[in-house]
């Protein structure tokens, strides 16, 4: 039989049209007839029902045995010794001592996320991490800094044009271009005259589309879109009518970029001056659209005014919905927008909240630095974290530093992880609860809707949701529990009542899942029901019946902010860097090889690491599964040929990175993609135990050197990198 449903391998949530034979489902396309996606779906998608029948499922939980191994056993016992096992945590060192961990795989079902809510509030700890803060923390404290537009940005769909800083969206289905379906959004915009600019280190797959590639060196977007406002006020390119009316701080703003003049900059950057003039009068002069930015420039250096600077430079040219425009979408199953044109009342951006005890740090408008977290493990004293709750992540490749991440997560009285397969960091474990998963269970496109609060132009730009129901049942044998049910098990075996928003959770009667969602739509203010979504099983548009935005008071007293002291000050200490001309300096091997290395093979290289997104991954998900590693069974280090030349090295040969953190060793591929000087690595790659196929370039992030100061996110891209033969 034929069904439709939602992927949720990323946050694309594409929508499906599923085949299902004797039980299990064998085959996935795109659902030609969702009204979003149009039939779309890529290769991860099309191979997610691999993950139900994969060899390395869990299907049972798991316990450490005393002698080391992991042991199966039942739901039932093992739900009952695991909050046994916490509660002796907090009865010992008090509820502090007790951390949560979401990763990629945990943010995609709105019960599960009420749940393990309503859980960590009924043990009473504040310390819940998740992988936002290391993936693009930027975006929502940059927007908490600078404002936040209560009618949206100007959509996509009418756009004359298009700035991506570091976002490859054909691959990464993330930034500017809409991510359902964004070869043919894409597509249609230029037929209809859309001008695409990308900032990139590589010719990446959206780059090669271009009408306009600055292709700069890594790390050196500050000083290039510094430069771009720069051009933009200097020839009154600016929506001076937007920037009076709707901003404080133009003029402060227009100070801090003086000094980067486009000559000035184009050395450090490595672009041509000529290039960032042509890119900023391209982008100002277009009556309509937006810019945004991507992982990698997100974790490089100034990754918070990296964002800052894409937001001023969107608000200085008026990139915004005014009022009487319509609003592309103000939201269906949760509100995104007020809907009035304004300045919203600012929020909180960081240094609120809970505080850790390292470095500093505190809660951000991102959560909690997670970057931090394994200091919090490793460092003694009161409020230590003794147990981890790993909800669908795998902290052992994603959090920098690998080596010391690897130590705190074995140094933990209590590991317990929840996700669908034995990931290096499940291997540590105490307990693994493998949950019900995919199509097993009911879905809503809530992350896609709920991510367009998390950044810019990001998420539904069309009023869509859809709703799934469960189409399959686990395989047989197996004893696997939704996410919520096992965090309200373990609220049981602990004597925990839950309640999430207030609201109380039967705990001698669990509700269904399907009981859950409709509460989380009601609580959510959705605009439909969930007996409406089921009327619709590919989706559908549902149009707002206030589709324009709305003036605001005369009276209203905020405005977006410019000029923010802490982001004006880190651009006057990299534009101290431009006087005293540091940052144009690069290692031999970058951009400038020494003399020798033009007649003869070098013996090691000095680079510059950036991370990439691979098409048949998404970050710490997917590399294991049989049918996506045929496309891709390693990471390779990607290298300009010239480079590769200079090294001596060609495809398949083994080179050695090291960092000042560690070292790793991976398949040298050339690729003239890669701009000189530049060495491509994916993250977030499950380690290998030294096989270089399988390189983790985690294990070359120091975790605490170059630190943002708010976000506590280190230096993840742009790494300073020694590459050599092995």
């Amino acid at each position: 039989m034929d069904a439709t449903g939602i992927c949720r391998f990323c946050h694309a949530t594409c929508g499906l049209k599923v085949t299902i034979e004797d039980g299990r489902v064998t085959r996935l396309i795109g659902d030609l007839e969702n009204p979003a996606y149009h039939g779309y779906s890529c290769v991860k998608g099309r191979s997610f029902h691999h993950f139900h029948q994969d060899p390395g499922r869990v299907l049972r939980p798991l316990r450490r045995a005393a002698g080391g191994a992991l042991e199966a056993l039942d739901s039932a016992t093992a739900l009952r010794e695991a909050g046994q096992a916490l509660t002796r945590v907090i009865a010992a060192h008090g509820p502090r001592a007790v951390a949560m961990y979401s990763g990629t795989f945990s943010h995609f079902c709105p019960a599960g996320v009420m749940l393990r809510d309503a859980f960590m509030d009924a043990i009473g700890s504040p310390l819940r991490f998740s992988n936002a803060t290391i993936d693009q923390p930027g975006k929502p404290i940059s927007m908490a800094l600078h404002g936040r537009w209560g009618a949206g940005p100007q959509a996509f769909a009418d756009a004359d044009v298009c700035l991506l800083v570091g976002a490859n969206t054909l691959v990464s289905m993330w930034g500017g271009i809409p991510p359902f379906n964004p070869a043919r959004r894409l597509h249609e915009a230029r037929q209809r005259g859309l001008k695409l600019i990308v900032i990139d280190p590589r010719r990446t797959e959206t780059a090669r589309k271009a009408d306009l590639h600055l292709q700069c060196r890594p790390g050196q977007d500050v000083p290039l879109l510094a430069a771009m406002l720069n051009v933009v006020f200097a020839e009154g390119l600016q929506d001076q009518d937007f920037v009076t009316a709707e901003t404080e701080g133009a003029a402060a703003l227009q100070a801090a970029v003086a000094p980067f003049t486009p000559a000035r900059v184009a050395p450090q950057v490595g672009v041509p001056a000529a290039q960032i003039v042509e890119a900023a009068r391209l982008f100002a002069r277009a009556a309509r659209g937006n810019a945004t930015s991507g992982t990698g420039p997100s974790m490089a250096p100034h990754g918070v005014l990296m964002d800052y600077l894409v937001l001023a430079l969107n608000t200085v040219c008026g990139r915004w919905v005014r009022a009487g425009e319509p609003i592309p979408n103000r939201g269906v199953l949760f509100r995104q927008h007020s809907g009035v044109a304004r300045a919203e009342k600012p929020r909180p951006a960081a240094g609120f909240g809970e505080r850790l005890r390292v470095r500093g740090l505190a809660d951000t408008a991102a959560g909690l630095p997670s970057a931090a977290l394994s200091d919090e493990i490793l460092t003694p004293g009161e409020g230590q974290v003794r147990a981890l709750i790993v909800v669908g992540g795998n902290p052992l490749t994603s959090w920098p530093n690998a080596a010391k991440a690897r130590r705190a997560l074995e140094s933990l009285d209590l590991l317990i992880v929840v996700d669908p397969m034995l990931s290096a960091t499940a291997q540590l474990a105490h307990f693994v609860f493998g949950p019900r998963f995919g199509f097993e269970t009911p879905a809503l496109t809530f992350a896609n809707e709920g991510i367009s609060v998390y950044g810019l132009s990001i998420g539904y730009q069309e009023p869509f949701a859809q709703f799934q129901p469960t189409l399959v049942e686990p395989p047989a044998g197996s004893d696997v529990l939704e996410d919520w049910r096992i965090f309200h098990g373990l609220a049981r075996a602990m004597g925990l009542a839950l309640a999430w928003r207030g609201e109380p959770i039967d705990m001698a009667s669990p509700p269904t899942t399907e009981q859950l969602l409709a509460r989380f739509l009601a609580r959510s203010r959705s605009r439909v029901t969930l007996e409406e979504l089921k009327a619709h099983p590919h989706g559908a548009l549902f149009p707002d019946p206030q589709p324009l935005a709305e003036p605001r008071a005369a009276d209203w007293p905020h405005r977006l902010r410019l000029a923010d002291p802490t982001m004006l000050a880190e651009l006057a200490s990299v534009a101290a860097v431009l006087e005293r001309g540091e940052g144009a300096a690069v290692p031999v091997g970058v951009d400038s090889p020494d003399a020798g290395c033009e007649a003869r093979a070098c013996d090691e290289l000095s680079l510059l690491l950036i991370s990439r997104r691979e098409h048949a991954t998404y970050n710490s998900v997917g590399h294991g599964l049989a049918a996506l590693r045929r496309r891709r069974p390693f990471n390779p280090a990607y290298l300009n040929p010239a480079d590769a030349r200079r090294l001596g090295v060609g495809s398949g040969a083994v080179v050695e990175i090291v960092s000042g953190a560690g070292r790793v060793q991976a398949v040298a591929e050339p690729a003239d993609d890669v701009r000189e000087g530049v060495v491509s690595l994916a993250h977030g790659f499950e380690a290998g135990q030294g096989d270089p196929r399988a390189a983790n370039a985690a294990v070359l992030v120091d975790d605490v050197e170059g630190s943002d100061p708010l976000s506590g996110l280190p230096r993840m891209s742009a790494i300073p990198v020694r590459v050599r033969r092995a």
